[in-house]
């Protein structure tokens, strides 16, 4: 089988398990498949179901914890999101399927912004602002967003992400331990400015490295 085959059964597996339980999640998936978005040396893996390594030795998550994110995030065109964490721009391409319209994402590391970049303009994806910089600290001018999502794991809900929502908004976060354990947060902003925290069990992410996460 071609990329593309191994990829539709990916996805269609996704659905089976009920995992990808939107019609737009799964267009998006077949829209822009992970292997657009690896290195040519980790095309033929991209199809499984595990994260894969990506360059300055960090890793693109698998398929099925991307649909999980995607689907707790509850995404509808129109939404302002940000993204914590570009990697390798996958992420931030399936968001901007969903969304239609421009999707803002920082990532520290500056080999990935341009890794990202390059992956984005080959997969043909024009609505997505790759922006370095410390992610814990948000993206002020483009707040308030009606959806944040990260993509690394944080010690503690940064509180300027939280400031950064729309009363209404969602932030969707794994909290925890330092690259073991996290636990994945769905982090609702009331309209009084409180929130209300939803736990979705166990996740293990890199960590979110920045002013109000972890320290290198």
């Amino acid at each position: 089988m071609n990329l593309d085959e191994l990829w539709r059964r990916t996805v269609e597996n996704l659905v089976r398990e009920g995992i990808i339980r939107s019609e737009a999640v799964r267009r998006a998936f077949l829209k822009y498949p992970r292997y657009l978005f690896v290195e040519e040396k980790h095309r033929k893996y991209a199809h499984l179901d595990e994260p894969l390594p990506i360059p300055a030795g960090q890793t693109v998550s698998a398929p099925h914890m991307v649909a999980i994110m995607l689907e707790l995030a509850e995404l509808k065109p129109g939404m302002n999101v940000l993204e914590i964490g570009t990697g390798s721009g996958w992420n931030a391409a399936l968001i901007s399927e969903l969304v239609k319209t421009d999707v803002y994402t920082v990532e520290r590391i500056p080999e990935l912004v341009e890794f990202a970049r390059r992956n984005l303009e080959r997969a043909g994806v024009k609505n997505v602002h790759v922006i370095p910089g410390d992610g814990t600290l948000g993206f002020p001018p483009k707040a308030p967003y009606d959806r944040i999502i990260v993509t690394a794991g944080a010690p503690d809900i940064p509180k300027p992400l939280v400031e950064q929502l729309k009363p209404g908004g969602k932030l969707i976060i794994p909290v925890g331990s330092y690259h073991i354990w996290q636990d994945l947060l769905e982090v609702i902003k009331l309209e009084d400015g409180s929130i209300k925290v939803k736990n979705h069990g166990g996740v293990a992410f890199v960590p979110l490295i920045g002013e109000h996460g972890w320290r290198e």
